[in-house]
């Protein structure tokens, strides 16, 4: 069998998706190169960072990090392109896998009670074929062990990408446009809402929102990326 294997592999080479070099058996999409290269936020390595202060009087915040920024152009750009428009699905489950292992040492998934990916329209959903945000929170959760809940928030609204909107825009676009399900009891939990991007908190505090009437919740959110635009 690992004949064939090489033999296809000769044929058909696995190639970093940022450099195009090609891949050795133990890399899985990006060369070690590139991967120890992306650009780290290391917000979680510190109290009151400036993601968290963005969230400051719009949801009760308990902590907050990005694993990665996002600059135009760059590394991070690719995998993001990568994931959602180009069809590979399997990079999401391990982008999550790697942010996870390097959070998990900080302390940052303890006490979580359950990942909450936020949710796609369906109609967009159908389209892509997935959502990106619950294939990063798979990832995560194959790390830390927390189980992921895709159904308590549902998008009620086909909305149009945040992409090229101004900071106003971004809000007006997605306000009201998520709603609790309660199929699960939140009541008392501690739960860590997971987006793919982070640039003004609108889609975040929109699903925040959403579950505003369940008693004692806690919030803690993560992003794959952090951006000042897109």
């Amino acid at each position: 069998m690992s004949i064939w294997i090489d033999l296809w592999e000769l044929l058909f080479p696995r190639c970093c998706v940022v450099c195009g070099e090609r891949l050795s058996k133990s890399e899985e999409f990006l060369c070690f190169k590139c991967l120890a290269s992306l650009p780290r936020t290391r917000l979680h390595e510190r109290t009151d960072n400036e993601m968290e202060k963005n969230l400051w009087g719009k949801l009760p915040i308990e902590r907050a990090s990005a694993f990665l920024f996002y600059i135009k152009g760059g590394k991070v750009r690719k995998l993001l392109y990568e994931l959602k428009y180009y069809h590979n699905p399997k990079i999401g489950h391990f982008l999550g896998r790697c942010m996870a292992a390097e959070l998990k040492p900080s302390g940052f998934f303890s006490g979580i009670d359950y990942i909450i990916p936020v949710p796609l329209h369906g109609k967009r959903e159908r389209k892509r074929g997935y959502n990106q945000s619950a294939l990063l929170a798979d990832g995560v959760a194959a790390v830390v062990g927390c189980p992921v809940l895709r159904d308590v928030i549902v998008r009620t609204c086909y909305t149009e990408s945040q992409t090229r909107k101004s900071y106003y825009e971004r809000w007006v676009n997605v306000r009201d446009v998520f709603e609790y399900v309660p199929t699960t009891s939140l009541e008392g939990k501690h739960i860590l809402l997971l987006d793919d991007v982070f640039t003004t908190g609108a889609t975040i505090v929109a699903c925040a929102d959403a579950l505003r009437q369940v008693p004692k919740l806690r919030i803690s959110v993560l992003a794959l990326a952090l951006a000042s635009d897109d």
